[in-house]
């Protein structure tokens, strides 16, 4: 898995952290810049909650399975992409950088990591 994250954290410019998280906030493993303004860590798991949430009303109002979400801020973008039940990987970014990059390397490597946890 560890490979996996650190492909997608050098690949995408403006990357700071790649993780896999439980949705009970519960980091599984994670590759992060060395310098980062940001405490990326407190990030996902705040955005762990957040995901929940937005699963558990998608589930409400039956639009079917949540796949990705993704969040931007003044300073920075976060994509949650979903890999089961009880994972999903979460890329932190600045928010200049390569979204679009980001979101394409999530959902390619996501089908690998799916593989693995199997």
């Amino acid at each position: 898995m560890r490979d996996t994250l650190s492909t997608i954290l050098r690949s995408v410019d403006g990357a700071l952290a790649v993780s896999i998280m439980a949705y009970d906030g519960i980091p599984i493993d994670e590759v992060a810049v060395e310098q980062s303004d940001f405490d990326t860590q407190l990030l996902a798991v705040e955005y762990a909650t957040v995901l929940k949430e937005i699963k558990r009303a998608v589930d409400v109002i039956r639009a079917g399975g949540v796949e990705e979400v993704s969040i931007t801020t003044s300073q920075t973008r976060v994509i949650m992409r979903v890999l089961n039940d009880e994972l999903f990987m979460a890329l932190i970014m600045v928010r200049s950088g390569n979204f679009g990059k980001g979101r394409y390397l999530l959902k390619i490597k996501s089908y690998e990591l799916i593989r693995e946890l199997e």
